[in-house]
């Protein structure tokens, strides 16, 4: 009887001391809140856009170092890291909602462009296909009635205002300058200061 009683005891104990909360956390985040198999492959799809802009970025980034344009180079650099800070707050997002996870391919970004003011058009271009595409996610959330997804999402439509706004400026600047060597050096310092700060925006 006394050997029932410190088991009775015991077993108390460790449910007193387990921590359930965990536990009912993590089935919650994973199988409560679910997106549809739809929503899942476009944020999928859309985790690959934002990998592939990096690695864009990134040839752009290149582009400008072989020109020892250092500064333009430093912002291409640092939206190339913001562009994987995306994919990765996407992939979070997923794996939080119980979304399957799928890893695409990435294609080989070009690495040979006209000129300066080439690449700076082209940088507003891409972003503009990348609102166009989270647009659509957008979209497909509302007509789910996917308000978590869409909720998510406001963050990035809020980000590709800024984007598009900021690649518009600067495609006017570099037009202005691409010919002035006194302001393209310039131009190049402004962009020098450019310094990435992870989720500075989130």
């Amino acid at each position: 009887m006394k050997g029932g009683c410190i088991s009775v005891l015991f077993v108390l104990i460790l449910i007193k001391s387990f921590d359930f909360g965990v536990l009912f956390h993590n089935f919650t985040v994973k199988f409560i809140i679910m997106v549809s198999d739809k929503i899942a492959q476009l944020i999928n799809e859309q985790i690959a856009h934002e990998q592939y802009a990096a690695q864009y970025y990134l040839s752009m980034s290149a582009w400008f170092s072989s020109k020892d344009l250092d500064g333009i180079a430093n912002y291409f650099r640092v939206q190339s890291k913001e562009e994987l800070m995306h994919a990765d707050k996407m992939f979070d997002y997923l794996n939080d909602v119980g979304g399957q996870i799928i890893i695409g391919e990435i294609a080989k970004p070009p690495h040979e462009f006209a000129n300066a003011i080439d690449i700076f058009e082209k940088a507003l271009e891409h972003e503009k296909k990348v609102t166009k595409s989270i647009f659509n996610i957008v979209k497909n959330a509302n007509d789910e009635g996917d308000f978590a997804t869409t909720s998510f999402l406001q963050w990035f439509i809020n980000e590709q205002v800024e984007e598009e706004a900021s690649a518009s400026q600067y495609v006017t600047k570099i037009k202005m300058v691409s010919d002035n060597p006194s302001a393209l050096y310039l131009f190049d310092q402004e962009l020098s200061q450019r310094v990435f700060v992870a989720n500075a925006t989130a």
